[in-house]
């Protein structure tokens, strides 16, 4: 039986996946990157049974245009240093071919192209998809044959694919140990990028301890993260884009964090959608320092079930023992990752997925005797159960499970608790309060009663976080207390609106309301301790909320259930 959450794509995708063999470095400057060339000439398959093939005429998975200088070349001119292609010359048919290429092919025979040569893996049209990229046959190739283990994937981290990871890094990001930024590290890019290449190549790389780093939690404690040198950052972000296809081919329907496509509004509204069903009772659990505890042995072990290219998953240990720097003392670390690196939500998943979402679907198979759900946005899950035995049960499996992997639930964080649909009215049919709640993703899930006397999941902001977001408001309105007030006015704009577009949501009007009462009133306050005399009156304060109007609040996010029908 499945829930919400349990689709895992797994349709298989027609074409065998080609390989990217663009052109690197032939007549350019040799420390000069092209983003477009993908791989060196004749580099070999990333799986162990995948042979280049020679093409057929009517072939579209072997062709691909010719490359000049990483861009397509002049379709009709040829180029120099480009070959014409056979497909070019007369033809003397045989037989007729089994897909067609052009609309002049048939059965008597196709003249030499003039002008245009016939479309291959590029769009004739803006209008029409665009060839599969490089990512997407590794994505495709995983979903075609699952079982199959990559030999070859460090092969493909050449310059031109750590410029294209180098471009989608955050240009504001926080430095590293090294203390080099963004800005900085792209002064010499080409030459530094072509190092980089080789140094990965030789196994001569070595990552550096990460700077460690405080950030406030919402229940008044410190989270520790981990932030890596920008050139960490590279090719953790290369590595990050080819194996994200290939673990997306993996990865079930339950995992919803840091996953492309999967945002923490698709793992609420898949709770809601299973909360909705046959769910009498919910296991709110929690993992105790999970980032911290990550066995690297069984990590490695993880790893190797799919990566048989052992220079790949030696780099990936390499990060996962980096160590960390923290006030000027390097520690090592023996156990964990650490949050913060670029590749750290995908070891989690990776490792989350073995632990506890394949044990969960066969617990579910073979000891549920109930309905059971399960959304889980890394190391913070739920479950749903329509009978308590269940629950139970699995709150004792589950604490077995993870102890075995080096893993504990939160003792005080982990609960099972009376929820769903006739929660209440079971509840006070045997003279008990209100169900209690949970918090799940920021969000204070409530069983209340709509307006026509039926069940309706509330969800509002919680208020450990909205405590917590106004605590670093206050502190940081105090820092800007001497800046202009328009400088002002458009910070606080921008935090209402970052607000409202992740927790206006259905039956959380309320709390938007509240939640811009306080900022308004504690913007307000600082602004008037600029001066000892600068006490407003009525007219005055009227005056200031029509010149500086905050945002009001409103709805952005549909009903749940209309949002995850259209999934």
């Amino acid at each position: 039986m499945s829930g919400p959450g349990d689709r895992a794509s797994k349709e298989n995708s027609s074409g065998e996946p080609t390989q990217s063999n663009h052109a690197e470095g032939h007549g350019r400057d040799p420390t000069r990157v092209d983003v477009d060339a993908r791989q060196s000439p004749g580099s070999k398959s990333s799986a162990r049974s995948h042979q280049a093939s020679a093409r057929e005429p009517g072939d579209l998975d072997g062709a691909r245009p010719v490359m000049v200088s990483g861009r397509p070349a002049r379709e009709g001119k040829p180029q120099s240093g480009a070959s014409v292609e056979k497909s070019d010359e007369v033809i003397v048919p045989e037989k007729s071919a089994k897909t067609r290429v052009t609309p002049v092919e048939s059965m008597e025979g196709r003249t030499k192209a003039k002008g245009k040569s016939a479309a291959r893996n590029a769009s004739s049209t803006p209008g029409e998809p665009d060839a599969l990229t490089f990512l997407q046959r590794i994505g495709e190739r995983a979903k075609q044959k699952p079982e199959e283990k990559w030999t070859n994937l460090l092969s493909h981290i050449r310059a031109p694919f750590l410029k294209e990871a180098y471009q989608r890094l955050r240009r504001n990001a926080a430095a590293g140990v090294d203390e080099v930024t963004w800005a900085e590290y792209g002064e010499r890019l080409d030459e530094r990028l072509l190092d980089l290449q080789d140094r990965v190549h030789r196994g001569s790389y070595h990552p550096q301890p990460v700077r460690r780093v405080f950030i406030p939690k919402g229940d008044g404690k410190l989270r520790p993260l981990g932030i890596p040198a920008l050139e960490d950052k590279i090719v953790q972000q290369a590595v990050m884009m080819i194996l994200t296809p290939i673990y997306e081919a993996e990865f079930i329907g339950i995992s919803y964090g840091f996953r492309p496509g999967r945002s923490q509004h698709d793992a609420l509204d898949a709770l809601a959608e299973a909360i909705s069903r046959k769910v009498n009772w919910v296991l709110d659990a929690d993992i105790e320092a999970f980032f911290d505890t990550i066995d690297h042995r069984r990590l490695q072990a993880f790893l190797e079930h799919r990566i048989a290219d052992t220079r790949m998953v030696r780099l990936l240990m390499k990060w996962a023992k980096a160590g960390v720097l923290e006030d000027g003392k390097r520690h090592e670390t023996d156990a964990g990752t650490p949050q913060g690196g670029l590749i750290s939500p995908l070891l989690a998943n990776l490792y989350l997925h073995y632990v506890l979402d394949l044990w969960v679907l066969s617990w579910r198979k073979k000891q549920a005797s109930g309905e059971m759900y399960i959304v889980r946005y890394a190391d913070d899950f739920v479950m749903g159960f329509q009978k308590e035995q269940d629950a139970m049960a699995m709150r004792g499996a589950l604490a077995q499970r993870l102890e075995h992997f080096g893993l504990q639930l939160h003792p005080q964080k982990t609960r099972v608790i009376e929820f769903g649909r006739f929660a209440r009215e079971r509840r006070a049919g045997r003279g008990l309060a209100k169900p209690e709640t949970f918090d799940f993703l920021g969000f204070t899930h409530i069983a209340g009663i709509s307006r026509d006397g039926r069940f309706q999941l509330q969800r509002r902001t919680s208020r450990k976080k909205r405590r917590a977001k106004l605590a670093r408001f206050k502190e940081e309105s105090e820092r800007r207390r001497h800046h202009a007030v328009k400088a002002q006015y458009d910070w606080v704009c921008s935090v209402l609106d970052g607000h409202y577009r992740y927790y206006a949501v259905p039956t959380n009007s309320r709390a938007l309301a509240q939640f811009r009462y306080a900022v308004s009133w504690l913007w307000r306050r600082s602004l008037q301790r600029r001066s000892q005399r600068a006490r407003w009156n009525n007219k005055q304060l009227a005056a200031f909320e029509t010149r500086f109007p905050l945002p009001e609040p409103r709805i952005l996010h549909p009903w749940p259930t209309a949002r995850f029908a259209l999934r």
